[in-house]
């Protein structure tokens, strides 16, 4: 990391996301005298994630000079509300012959949310804190601040994927600066969920950057409803007439990810809308590219 870095957001705590602690490569000195921005690890987080973030936090705290004993305290007042009442528009969308096996997966995925909700009532919660370096932790979720001039804006916890996704939840963030915006969704699969692309149109970012669908868990965790619901839901975006939406992550695992997502490229040249991986904005091939390059190289002629 650039010691010129001032902040550092952590969307949620999987570790391709934040550095797991011990890592070598990737130490917890790095974020010392920062501003860290995290989403909010004592509720609307799963289980692992609850586990991972402390042990985050207990390291960071460490090596920051905080007192472990100002690192916890007691759980605070908990109004979770009705996560669905945050997605109308994918709670009403009529799915066919799919929609009994949705109700009953949604009916799994309550009754997975409510045991959630006893750990985030019960359990010990983590602090916001300074540390004597300089370091600082503060809360990302539904969070607006200015950092260097540039104006941040995080949205409330969204689901991980679909709805109740067992991964969890994360936030995404709107940066605004000197009149240009760029929105970057985080790990929302898709976006899978509608209400989430609708927000992303909704500001009208000059720049989308979003992680696209797992088309390589295809048809096995993510299925042909999901994966055409990401398609339209990136259609949407698309439609709003950003300058360039970027993928990124999930979607680039795999050979066949842009015949999996064409209609986002063909409705994309319609609108005048770059759509692009990251290394290609950087005028790099990506590396799904150079890996098939290998495995063509591999491949044996035949006589």
């Amino acid at each position: 990391m650039r010691n010129d870095v001032r902040a550092v957001i952590i969307t949620h705590y999987h570790y391709d996301h934040h550095p797991r602690p011990g890592d070598p490569e990737l130490p917890i000195t790095l974020f010392r005298g920062k501003l860290v921005l995290a989403k909010n690890p004592n509720y609307f987080i799963n289980e692992n994630q609850w586990r991972r973030a402390r042990a985050f936090f207990e390291s960071l705290a460490k090596v920051a000079g905080t007192h472990m004993d100002e690192l916890y305290k007691e759980p605070g007042k908990l109004s979770i509300g009705d996560p669905e009442e945050a997605i109308p528009k994918a709670m009403v969308r009529d799915f066919g012959d799919y929609s009994k096996r949705r109700a009953e997966l949604l009916e799994k995925g309550r009754k997975r949310f409510e045991r959630l909700a006893e750990l985030w009532a019960t359990g010990e919660w983590v602090s916001e804190f300074s540390g004597e370096d300089g370091t600082r932790v503060m809360w990302a979720d539904g969070r607006e601040l200015e950092v260097c001039g540039i104006r941040l804006r995080f949205t409330g916890p969204w689901f991980h994927g679909v709805e109740y996704d067992r991964t969890g939840w994360v936030v995404g963030l709107l940066a605004e600066f000197r009149g240009s915006r760029v929105f970057f969704t985080s790990d929302v699969m898709g976006p899978i969920i509608e209400d989430y692309a609708e927000a992303v149109e909704d500001q009208r970012p000059d720049l989308v950057i979003v992680d696209g669908p797992p088309t390589y868990l295809y048809p096995y965790m993510l299925n042909k409803i999901n994966l055409r619901r990401a398609v339209e839901n990136a259609v949407t975006i698309v439609r709003s007439r950003p300058r360039a939406m970027i993928y990124d992550h999930h979607l680039l695992r795999e050979r066949a990810w842009r015949k999996r997502v064409s209609e986002v490229f063909e409705v994309a040249k319609e609108e005048g809308v770059r759509v692009m991986t990251a290394a290609e904005a950087m005028g790099r091939l990506p590396l799904i590219v150079l890996v098939e390059r290998v495995w063509d190289c591999d491949t044996p002629e035949e006589e």
